[in-house]
């Protein structure tokens, strides 16, 4: 059942983070980088703070995948040379 409220939480927080960033990427590509960017938030909060904040579907996992899919989307602009539409 985790993975499958990782994969929710993750879609979540790609349409939250592509409203927040005004992507101009099709809205399954915004989902598929919340879905990277959830990991890569989890990842970077152990790291940085030395705990797990992606304990179960909350407001601080959210939280945190949020900053980790606006950093991927962030970086998928740098790579790609999109820009806001």
């Amino acid at each position: 059942m985790g993975l499958i409220l990782t994969i929710i939480m993750g879609l979540l927080i790609g349409a939250a983070a592509g409203f927040l960033m005004k992507s101009s990427y099709p809205w399954y590509v915004d989902l598929l980088l919340g879905l990277v960017g959830a990991f890569v938030g989890g990842f970077l909060s152990s790291i940085l703070f030395g705990a797990d904040l992606t304990t179960g579907f909350n407001i601080t996992t959210f939280i945190v995948g949020v900053i980790g899919a606006v950093i991927v989307i962030g970086i998928a602009r740098a790579v790609t040379g999109r820009r806001v539409a």
